[in-house]
């Protein structure tokens, strides 16, 4: 007979929850976007950075890609998503491929730049999934809180 008392029942994340966890991690961001900044300044004599130059959006793009893809695959949980209690998992049951992590990251841009529809799917999917979270095979829940 299983243990009803101990077993951990996890749901999928809510919107609102989502954006808060979104929002903390890009204020997260905008700090390494800063630093990026001024490390192409410098090394641009201290002079500003050519608006058409390719170099900065690429390298903020990638950091970007860098912090998610580096929390996502050690824990399932960037900063933000950790203060509120969301993990990222492999519907697969394994651990979180690298592939998987740059997929999600891609399609969730889509999913924000399409007047966030890629993220109101999750109240039209029956399995309560964003784009991003069925493109990937991934899902994203929230974790019960600890009892003290």
């Amino acid at each position: 007979m299983p243990d009803t008392q101990n077993a951990i029942t996890v749901s999928n994340a809510g919107l609102f929850v989502r954006l808060a966890a979104f929002l903390y991690d890009a204020l997260l961001v905008l700090g390494l976007w800063f630093l990026i900044a001024v490390i192409f300044v410098v090394a641009n004599g201290g002079e500003h950075v050519a608006t058409h130059d390719p170099f900065l959006p690429s390298a903020l793009f990638i950091a970007t890609l860098w912090f998610n893809m580096h929390f996502w695959r050690r824990g399932g949980q960037t900063l933000g998503m950790r203060a509120w209690r969301l993990r990222l998992l492999n519907t697969n049951k394994g651990p979180l491929t690298m592939t998987q992590c740059m997929l999600r990251f891609l399609v969730a841009i889509g999913s924000l730049g399409l007047a966030g529809i890629g993220y109101l799917w999750m109240y039209i999917d029956k399995d309560g999934l964003t784009w991003h979270d069925k493109y990937s095979e991934t899902r994203v829940v929230q974790e019960p809180k600890k009892k003290a």
